[in-house]
């Protein structure tokens, strides 16, 4: 798998990561969290090592702690998650479950999910990163009309990373937010690059384009996911996947040529008419 550097430190971070959204808010030891650590290793398999969750998705910090645990690969993840709260104690109360729930004395990335008390809770994390209890520091949102608030926090703060959705049917970030997530030296996480599922179940009736093959894709989920890490400022797409044969199909994807915005001027349209 391909990796890109983070700007803020030059650490390379493969290119695709798995996100934990519904698929992994399942019970551990239940029938349903039974696929997940299977998950984790056609991850790890794939190249892959950024893991993205969220106490705003059930279950899933404790799913994704006992996955690690369960695939093996406990300490080797880059373990992103998010606070997601209002206030100071608050934040801090949530933030301390979430690495009791993921198994780690150390976040590699925390970010201010969807900027609830976002000020709040960067004065915060910055007091966690100097005390070596994150490595990181983010924000993010999923959804363009939140982009001027988003844009704003980037210019005023100083952010390792940004996490923003980006896919060939959502491409608004890529009018201001990825330049100048590039400008400031932000790294980018691409949340929904599959279009949030909609798009990609829509194309899966549908064959795939005969240049397909020339970016080394046999999946609609690969050709999305060299879209959505097409522009040179995105850095992982974290896809969401519950199915250890989605998560390889998806880890290949980093695997052989990533063609530029250019490549995609007309295709993109196309893949959506």
């Amino acid at each position: 798998m391909q990796s890109r550097p983070v700007p803020s430190t030059g650490e390379a971070l493969p290119v695709i990561g798995c996100g934990t959204y519904m698929g992994f808010d399942r019970a551990p030891g239940s029938a349903d969290f039974a696929p997940l650590p299977r998950v984790l290793s056609a991850l790890f398999d794939g190249g892959g090592t950024v893991v993205d969750s969220s106490p705003m998705y059930g279950k899933a910090e404790a799913a994704v702690g006992q996955a690690l645990a369960e695939a093996g690969v406990q300490g080797r993840a880059f373990l992103a998650t998010k606070v997601w709260t209002t206030g100071r104690a608050a934040g801090i109360r949530q933030m301390e479950n979430s690495l009791r729930l993921l198994g780690t004395e150390r976040i590699d990335l925390m970010q201010v999910h969807n900027l609830v008390d976002c000020a709040n809770h960067l004065a915060t994390l910055r007091q966690w990163k100097e005390a070596g209890r994150v490595r990181y520091v983010g924000i993010t949102h999923y959804t363009s009309s939140a982009y001027a608030e988003v844009e704003q926090v980037l210019r005023s703060e100083r952010l390792d990373f940004l996490q923003i959705n980006y896919s060939a049917q959502e491409r608004e970030a890529a009018r201001r937010l990825l330049p100048l997530a590039a400008e400031r030296g932000v790294a980018v996480l691409v949340n929904r690059p599959l279009g949030g599922g909609g798009l990609l179940r829509r194309l899966r009736g549908q064959a795939l384009p005969p240049w397909a093959g020339e970016i080394g894709c046999s999946t609609w989920s690969q050709l999305l996911l060299k879209f959505a890490l097409s522009p040179p400022a995105v850095t992982c797409a974290i896809p969401g996947s519950g199915s250890p044969e989605h998560m390889a199909q998806n880890a290949a994807a980093g695997d052989g040529p990533i063609p530029g915005p250019e490549y995609w001027q007309d295709k993109a349209d196309a893949l959506l008419a």
